[in-house]
């Protein structure tokens, strides 16, 4: 496949759904098989990326039943401004593994998090298959960088390739 073929705002949807597939899928391949329980902050990131998947879908969807470059600018800008959504959860989510801002209340490594529960509830959690971390730390990093920072840069990544691939769409000639 020729590379400016991926960037055509008619073919963009399709590798921005099998990118977000791919993140995903990593994202639960870390999970089942490496053990690492997510915490609050990454499953918030796995959000837009199941958003975008979405937006691809139906966008394509759309894309299909009202061909044309309005449809299609729309649904790569759409699907540009999710990843850039998902590049600020991914960046707060690593500031907050950075202790550069606190992180919520109820995913940082606080006993608040605990405060209301009963011995009962506690022993129930306790027995469960695992606890996830505090959103304060880092369970894993690869070079130096956590994967929600890894997360960030795959983000800004498709935000920008998605602005990008809005460069070349093709509006239609007038005739004279």
């Amino acid at each position: 496949m020729r590379i400016d073929k991926t960037f055509q705002t008619s073919f963009w949807p399709i590798m921005a759904a099998i990118a977000a597939l791919s993140a995903l899928g990593i994202a639960h391949a870390f999970e089942t098989f490496g053990g690492l329980m997510p915490c609050a902050l990454c499953l918030r990131q796995r959000e837009v990326y199941w958003l975008a998947l979405t937006i691809a879908i139906i966008g394509l969807a759309v894309m299909r039943a009202q061909p044309g470059w309005r449809a299609e600018r729309g649904v790569v800008a759409l699907l540009g401004l999710t990843f850039l959504t998902g590049a600020i959860v991914a960046g707060y989510h690593a500031g907050v593994e950075w202790h550069f801002w606190p992180g919520p209340s109820t995913c940082t490594g606080g006993g608040d998090a605990l405060a209301g529960l009963s011995i009962a509830d506690l022993g129930a959690a306790l027995g469960k298959a695992g606890i996830p971390p505090a959103c304060d730390q880092i369970p894993w990093s690869f070079a130096g960088i956590s994967m929600a920072g890894w997360n960030m840069v795959l983000s800004l990544m498709l935000a920008g390739a998605s602005f990008y691939s809005l460069t070349q769409a093709k509006e239609p000639e007038i005739a004279p």
